[in-house]
């Protein structure tokens, strides 16, 4: 009897298994069911701002992405662009929580790996800028190599016409300048060249760098390290024991013309360094002005104080 009431429950089971195969109309049904209940999963859970229930719709959106990203299915499109975001999001709170903490490799090794999914993420790029310029400040060269690389790309991205997100930054136009004074900072030893030419950006950002001290004794010294010394170099090479030329004569006219460049931001340094935890700062490079106007004004400093006064109404020479 138990041999009948068993074969008979495995016969039942059988003809279910074989009807749930002749049916694929009801397979359809019970699968779109499970569809639209993982769907209202995800929406209900989406609207509520709560990160518990976010992550509960990231979960339900990413299961639902798994399922059915091989078929027609029109919230998929939605279901896509929810994880992404929500990865995105989350992968920047990481970055953004090792860098408030201190932990710049960990930073970076975060960094490199959200850059890998989306080498375009602004906010990723801007926080490792960031972090290797707190570090470079420390003397630690480490990153310096790939903070250049991240500052690039951050300020190709931040100079598109269609750029209008700049977390983590307030702005559009302080995301412009730090980066660039970022970036100058960095090549300033290596290549004080294209130092300058960033100092020069982040003064034309129209960010608060337009303003800061700092930010034109650095360009002033880029200008003299890098093609006032290249210039020169050249001119004692080609002319240094040669008669007056047109030639010789032109990279004379280069030459002054930087070290002019390089007074004029010098000057700016100065003029701007009026609150008193700056006097110290300002009676040094003071100094060094005196010294470089002297050199190119036959040993006096007539008209400096005049230069000084002045020098913020004009220009930027370029």
């Amino acid at each position: 009897m138990r041999f009948f009431i068993l074969s008979l429950f495995i016969l039942l089971a059988a003809s279910s298994v074989c009807f749930a195969q002749r049916n694929p109309t009801m397979t359809s049904q019970l699968d779109d069911a499970d569809r639209e209940q993982l769907y209202a999963r995800f929406a209900e859970n989406k609207k509520v701002p709560v990160a518990e229930r976010q992550k509960l719709a990231y979960e339900a959106a990413r299961d639902y992405v798994k399922r059915y990203s091989g078929e027609q299915d029109s919230h998929l499109g939605e279901m896509r662009r929810f994880v992404q975001e929500y990865e995105r999001a989350m992968g920047n709170f990481d970055i953004h929580e090792a860098f408030s903490a201190g932990k710049i490799a960990k930073a970076f090794e975060l960094g490199r790996a959200l850059l890998k999914k989306n080498p375009e993420n602004f906010y990723v790029l801007s926080t490792l800028v960031q972090a290797g310029y707190i570090n470079a400040l420390k003397g630690d060269p480490t990153f310096v190599q790939e903070s250049i690389d991240a500052a690039q790309r951050a300020i190709a991205i931040a100079e598109s016409d269609k750029f209008t997100n700049a977390d983590p930054f307030s702005n559009v136009a302080d995301a412009r300048g730090f980066l660039n004074f970022a970036l100058g900072t960095f090549e300033i030893s290596l290549a004080p060249e294209k130092a300058s030419t960033a100092f020069v950006q982040a003064v034309k950002s129209g960010s608060s760098y337009k303003d800061n001290p700092l930010t034109y004794n650095l360009l002033g010294i880029s200008i003299l390290k890098g093609e006032y010394a290249q210039v020169s170099a050249d001119y004692n090479t080609k002319f240094g024991n040669k008669p007056p030329s047109p030639e010789q004569e032109a990279m004379l006219k280069r030459i002054i013309q930087l070290g002019e460049r390089a007074i004029d931001a010098y000057a700016r340094s100065v003029a701007l360094s009026t609150k008193p935890e700056q006097q110290e700062a300002r009676t040094k490079m003071l100094g060094q002005l005196t010294q470089l106007y002297k050199n190119f004004h036959n040993g006096t400093d007539t008209g400096l104080t005049e230069l000084i006064a002045g020098v913020l109404s004009k220009p930027l020479p370029e």
